[in-house]
């Protein structure tokens, strides 16, 4: 834990565009709001299809229990919550940062995206985790991935993740985040 007050929230969404429109080559317009206190509302939404939900964390009950999510998967209060928001500002994803190895290092977790916004957006997620790994002051992220997700593997790879390991069907990545400032 840090002794510096904590950094102001991320800038609330902006309110331009179409709910479907894409912005550029980056994907879909997207945006993040800080879940503080972790709120799982909308998160149950996003999760209601169970194979999302087995997805996101194959460990959570199904259905989705917000009680547990509330408790289990985001009660440490050294993690962080975001959602993604669409260019309305509705939630249409969510991911978390657990802290890793010390504060510095953030491990990406329960990363959901609602299947009308997927589909080019991988590079902007990759983007919304970075940013706000760096509002947190992380030095690195890290993430598992199932290696037969090839999307999102190219995603976290065009991104500068490196690949540290392939066990059990899943890919451990790694990104510096001074490498990227450099």
């Amino acid at each position: 834990m840090t002794d510096h007050p904590p950094k102001p929230p991320l800038a609330p969404p902006p309110a331009a565009a179409a709910p479907d429109a894409a912005s550029d080559e980056a994907g879909p317009e997207l945006a993040l709001r800080r879940s503080l206190p972790p709120d799982p509302g909308p998160l149950a939404r996003l999760l209601s299809d169970p194979e999302d939900l087995a997805l996101a964390n194959p460990n959570a009950a199904h259905p989705f229990d917000p009680v547990e999510w509330q408790e289990k998967w985001l009660g440490d209060p050294d993690d962080a919550a975001f959602y993604v928001t669409d260019g309305q500002g509705r939630e249409v994803g969510f991911f978390a940062l657990r802290v890793g190895v010390g504060p510095e290092v953030r491990h990406l977790a329960y990363l959901c995206l609602d299947p009308a916004h997927r589909g080019g957006a991988g590079r902007r997620m990759t983007e919304l985790v970075r940013e706000a790994a760096e509002a947190l002051d992380a030095l690195t992220v890290t993430l598992k991935v199932e290696l037969d997700n090839v999307p999102a593997l190219n995603a976290y790879r065009a991104a500068g993740y490196e690949e540290l390991s392939r066990r059990r069907g899943m890919a451990t990545l790694r990104l510096d985040l001074d490498d990227l400032a450099a």
